[in-house]
């Protein structure tokens, strides 16, 4: 027994997510762009998939998220920190240009794929583990007809993905990143089938233009003249 459907949604906006910082397991909030990406999102969610479970990261820009969307669907959130993002050490809080400064080394292994061992980085492989640990669990608790929405951070929904279908998370470069409140919709496959799950959509959202989106709600405000 498995739920059919698994929905991996990206947390809303935050001020660091903004200005291009890495952001870890650092618990960072939303901001005001976040806190309405996270309700349009969540209406937009809705119509789409309505949740038997809702299971999301304990740190606060996914619980909020979270939230916005059990709301929309009367299902209170449940909290797993197992999906929580991947660690990044001291990387935390920099912005890319800061860590090639201090890291060039290290930063030209990361963006080639390969491990910032360094600087104190969760392994690809150690967060993928966990993630897929934790939908399995959940969505093997629901029933054939039943649809897991799980709310995490980006790299952790992308090595989620990649081991959900059953490809080597350390290596396997194929799928990109989510934007926030964007999901990836898996569907199961039939019995006994490799892998054991099908992603059927990646990186769909509210249907907002991203430019708009990412400004938020007052993007189309006249500037007011002094």
């Amino acid at each position: 027994m498995t739920a059919g459907t698994v929905v991996l949604l990206r947390h809303a906006r935050t001020a660091f997510n903004a200005a291009l910082r890495l952001q870890g397991q650092s618990d960072i909030p939303l901001d005001d762009v976040g806190r309405w990406q996270a309700e349009q999102g969540a209406k937009a969610l809705a119509t789409a998939h309505r949740a038997t479970r809702v299971v999301t990261s304990d740190l606060g820009r996914a619980a909020d998220t979270a939230r916005a969307y059990g709301a929309a669907v009367g299902v209170e959130p449940t909290f797993d920190a197992r999906l929580r993002e991947r660690s990044f050490g001291e990387w935390e809080g920099l912005t890319g240009d800061e860590i090639a400064e201090r890291w060039p080394e290290q930063h030209a292994a990361w963006r080639a794929g390969e491990e910032p061992t360094r600087a104190g980085a969760e392994a690809k492989v150690d967060v993928a583990a966990r993630m897929l640990a934790a939908v399995t669990e959940h969505a093997d608790a629901l029933d054939p007809e039943g649809t897991l929405v799980v709310v995490s951070h980006g790299a952790a929904i992308t090595l989620a993905v990649t081991a959900l279908l059953g490809l080597d998370p350390a290596g396997w470069r194929g799928i990109s990143g989510l934007h926030n409140v964007h999901w990836s919709h898996l569907h199961r496959s039939g019995p006994a089938a490799v892998p054991a799950w099908r992603l059927v959509a990646h990186n769909v959202g509210a249907g907002f233009p991203l430019d708009e989106w990412n400004a938020g709600p007052d993007w189309n405000l006249e500037p007011v003249s002094a």
